[in-house]
This record gives structure tokens, C-alpha cells and sequence, in this order.
């Protein structure tokens, strides 16, 4: 029998969207209940209360921070028919590439590293759950022919590559003209 998930009561909601921000502005490396409180009204007891633990809240923040995620990636899809892999990064780096989402995006990148190192608790399996729904959101943005063979997965996954390698050197440098000359390079090999 699955279990069933509660449904959160408003000011539980209310809460994880105002830590949510504070996690975009200061990241969850450090995070301690009692400043994080602070800063969005509340208490740490009462965050305790709601989410049951640290790791409960760091597991809802990772959560509310992968349902974003989700859904830039279903920007890049077509409602219609296939995009197309090309064009569905192109759609991707445009986003991704853009300054006002780099907090979201920095937060994405120590989540990940987390989940990596850290394979156990509050980041358990967010690095693989991420790769899978790229790929899927990739995979819906090709063609059947191309997505349901062995080449279609390469390419995607050459195309993953491709996107997060060129967050992370954003992310480093803030230099958004080299990197996104150097996607589009990538890109233009992909096409052929």
C-alpha cells in the first residue's frame, strides 16, 4: 500500500516559501535553524514541529528547489510534437544563462555536490533524480526516431553534458559570453 503523503497546512507552506528564499540567498551549507527562523518569522521549534527535523526541512527545500527545476524544464518542451534536442537546449541555456536565475542555479549546483558526497540524509539520491528528470525532459524533446535508439540516449546525454558543464563554468566566472559562444559551438557539432 503507498503511503500517503499529509497535505501541508498553510503556514507550513507559507514557511518552506520563506525559507526557500533564504535558502536561494545563503545557500544550505551553513544552514542553522535559529538564524533561518529569524529571518522568516518564526522559530526554530516551530519549524521542528513542521517538518519534523533539520534534515526534514533540508529534504522540503531540496524538493521545492527540484519542483523549479522540473518545471524550466518543461519550458523547453512543445505541447504539440517534439522540439527537437537542439532547440530544446538552446531554450534550456537561454534560461539558465540568464543572471536572475543564478541563485536557483547555485543552489541546484551545492545540492547536487552535496548529494555526491554526502550520499546519505538530507541530500540522499537529489544528484540522480535530477540527471533522470534532464534526461527525460530531453528524451520528450526528440523526435521518436531519434529518442527510442541507442543514439538518441547518447546524444542526450552529450547534450547534459554539455548544459550543466557550462552552468558550472558560469556559475565560476559570471563570464556569459564565452561560455554561452562555447555552448553554441557544442550545439552546432550536435546538429550534424
Amino acid at each position: 500500500m503507498p503511503q500517503r503523503t499529509p497535505t501541508p497546512s498553510a503556514r507550513q507552506t507559507e514557511l518552506l516559501e520563506a525559507a526557500y528564499a533564504y535558502a536561494l540567498a545563503h545557500g544550505l551549507a551553513d544552514l542553522s535553524l535559529r538564524p533561518l527562523a529569524e529571518a522568516i518569522g518564526s522559530s526554530p521549534r516551530v519549524l521542528l514541529l513542521l517538518f519534523g527535523s533539520k534534515v526534514g526541512l533540508v529534504r522540503a527545500l531540496l524538493a521545492r528547489a527540484r519542483a523549479d527545476e522540473v518545471a524550466l524544464l518543461g519550458r523547453a518542451r512543445e505541447p504539440e510534437a517534439p522540439v527537437g534536442l537542439v532547440p530544446a537546449v538552446e531554450r534550456v541555456w537561454a534560461w539558465l544563462a540568464a543572471e536572475e536565475h543564478r541563485p536557483l542555479l547555485r543552489l541546484w549546483a551545492e545540492a547536487y555536490t552535496r548529494s555526491l558526497v554526502e550520499p546519505d540524509g538530507a541530500w540522499a539520491g537529489f544528484a540522480r533524480a535530477t540527471v533522470e528528470d534532464w534526461l527525460a525532459a530531453l528524451a520528450d524533446c526528440q523526435p521518436p526516431s531519434e529518442r527510442d535508439g541507442e543514439a538518441g540516449a547518447v546524444r542526450r546525454t552529450l547534450a547534459l553534458a554539455v548544459l550543466r558543464g557550462a552552468l558550472l563554468d558560469l556559475l565560476a566566472t559570471d563570464d556569459e559570453r564565452r561560455v554561452s559562444a562555447a555552448v553554441a559551438h557544442q550545439l552546432a557539432l550536435l546538429r550534424s
